[in-house]
């Protein structure tokens, strides 16, 4: 009698954490990152943590949990179950709970003071829909230097840790002081190492011929006033940024060098102005380039004549 019991209240339990899972995605269908649960693999191709430690068992606040690396479609942001095939494990799970059994810990990494489910995915759902605060798991640790809050969505992460790059490249080569620019703005992680790059590939050529060493922040400040501030002008004087939504004059200033670069090796002598109007030809948005023609024409009717 006792084992019907509490069959039928994890029958309940279950049809319960599955209309609440409901509800969520009809509170969310509007920014439906905000409901999905963050993939473990995901959070490590962003963040690329470069090494692992075993931490064992420790006691872990179940409201860090933030994902999980495999079963991150099968449950949402909260660990409510989304898919009815999940009813059977989920109620034999809670049977378990609601009888005081104790089950094997849960298995997780740790990365960045949040938690993603390595195995025991039904076990966290159960625990979170019966209010428990803490459980039982064995802990993977990685680096990185990046916080994340278990509401993060994925682009919250990635700008997290974008933000973190810019910090750091400021830190590192004092752009901001030397230039007095604090607007080099990516929308991807790993392109502040590009700029970087760029800028010792600047340094190298201004050092040829010469006896004594170029400082860094003397080549940084070349490469900003003749490398990339021509760029960016020619971005601004074509509108090239209206083909790109979501981009940054930064981004693209990376991209068109590069297709500078290719054009140049294939047809020898090319232009910049037309390597940065053939690159957003090719990969810019079709309806951005009708926009970009009407905001060049207003442009060129309402711009100020020059007095001779």
């Amino acid at each position: 009698m006792e084992i019907n019991s509490a069959s039928q209240q994890a029958a309940s339990d279950f049809t319960r954490a599955r209309g609440r899972a409901v509800l969520s995605q009809i509170q969310h269908f509007l920014n439906t990152d905000r409901n999905r649960l963050l993939s473990f693999n995901d959070v490590k191709d962003i963040l690329k943590p470069k090494n692992q430690i075993y931490l064992g068992s420790q006691v872990v606040p179940i409201n860090l949990i933030a994902g999980s690396e495999g079963r991150y479609h099968d449950f949402n942001k909260y660990f409510l179950p989304q898919k009815e095939h999940l009813r059977q494990r989920w109620e034999r799970v809670d049977v378990a709970h609601i009888r005081d059994i104790i089950l094997p810990s849960i298995q997780l990494y740790e990365i960045g003071g949040a938690y993603f489910v390595r195995d025991g995915n039904h076990r966290v759902s159960v625990a979170k829909s019966q209010d428990v605060e803490f459980i039982d798991a064995e802990v993977i640790s990685l680096s990185t230097e990046i916080n994340i809050k278990p509401q993060m969505t994925t682009d919250e992460l990635r700008e997290a840790l974008i933000a973190w790059e810019k910090i750091i490249f400021y830190e590192k080569t004092e752009f901001g002081k030397l230039t007095n620019d604090n607007e080099l703005n990516f929308s991807s992680p790993g392109r502040y190492d590009v700029i970087y790059n760029h800028i010792l590939v600047h340094k190298y050529y201004l050092n040829e011929n010469k006896e004594d060493e170029i400082p860094f922040g003397t080549a940084l400040v070349s490469w900003y006033d003749n490398v990339y501030n021509p760029v960016i002008a020619i971005i601004k004087e074509q509108w090239l940024l209206v083909n790109f939504p979501g981009r940054t004059e930064a981004d693209l200033y990376v991209w068109i060098i590069k297709h500078w670069d290719f054009l140049k090796k294939k047809y020898g002598a090319y232009s910049l102005a037309h390597a940065a109007g053939d690159f957003s030809n090719k990969y810019g948005q079709s309806r951005g380039r009708f926009f970009r023609f009407l905001a060049m024409l207003a442009d060129r009717i309402f711009r100020p004549k020059r007095r001779i």
